[in-house]
């Protein structure tokens, strides 16, 4: 078995529960929030269970979203009754909703983390071609077929030096997205594609903390949409 299959292996084996069950099942959950749909920056708070209820692990972080802020995105649980612009391929707006959190990946042969991780080589690349069948996943492009006409490469500048994979449109809809991560930030005002990013103090954190026998998850939402479905999902304050 090659590496992305011991990947693939390992995240099959995570706690599932996260998946039916919402907020329930997760020890450990990121809450990002922006001012309004199409802001670029937002702040991420780190958060723990104990007992029946989440606590706050430190201070919250900036962290930087899409171009064009964010829209509903496919996740763990239904958003789409709920009004809001809906994240599509290509649109530069990083997902709104509830997310699992898959594999870290990043530059070095091996990271300090609990999570399944990825040593990025030249030829891995992150399948953003909806007629695929390999739409958006990572694959090693020198081991397999090529069925796609275009595709992330994964190790370019330094954005991707540690990232976390965020498991939006998983498994893939044709157009709805594909290749959504924590990374490196280019800078504090300085838009993604669609992804979250951040300091690299920041997701070097986040690398030692998250640990997938949490069950951790991602909730990323405006401030009022946040508010509006607290309750309902069962979200800290923030």
């Amino acid at each position: 078995m090659n590496r992305l299959g011991k990947i693939c292996a390992l995240l099959i084996l995570l706690p599932c529960a996260a998946m039916a069950q919402g907020l329930e099942a997760s020890g450990q959950l990121i809450v990002v929030t922006s001012k309004h749909w199409d802001d670029i920056q937002g702040s991420a708070q780190r958060y723990e269970r104990h007992g029946n209820s989440f606590q706050k692990v430190e201070a919250p972080f900036a962290v930087v979203l899409g171009k064009n802020g964010m829209g509903w995105g496919k996740g763990l649980l239904d958003t789409r009754p709920l009004e809001g612009p809906v994240k599509q391929e290509g649109d530069g707006k990083a997902p709104a909703g509830m997310f699992k959190l898959g594999s870290a990946f990043g530059y070095d042969a091996s990271a300090e983390t609990h999570l399944p991780y990825l040593a990025l080589t030249p030829t891995i690349e992150c399948v953003d071609d909806s007629q695929s069948t390999r739409y958006n996943e990572l694959v090693d492009g020198a081991t397999i077929a090529k069925d796609w006409s275009s595709s992330e490469r994964m190790r370019r500048v330094d954005l991707y030096r540690q990232g976390i994979v965020i498991e939006h449109n998983t498994p893939a809809s044709p157009a709805a997205g594909s290749c959504i991560f924590f990374h490196i930030w280019r800078g504090p005002t300085t838009p993604t594609r669609g992804c979250t990013a951040m300091s690299p103090t920041d997701i070097a954190r986040l690398f030692s903390w998250l640990d997938p026998r949490q069950s951790p998850l991602l909730v990323q939402l405006p401030e009022a949409q946040y508010e509006q479905l607290r309750e309902r999902w069962k979200l800290p304050e923030r």
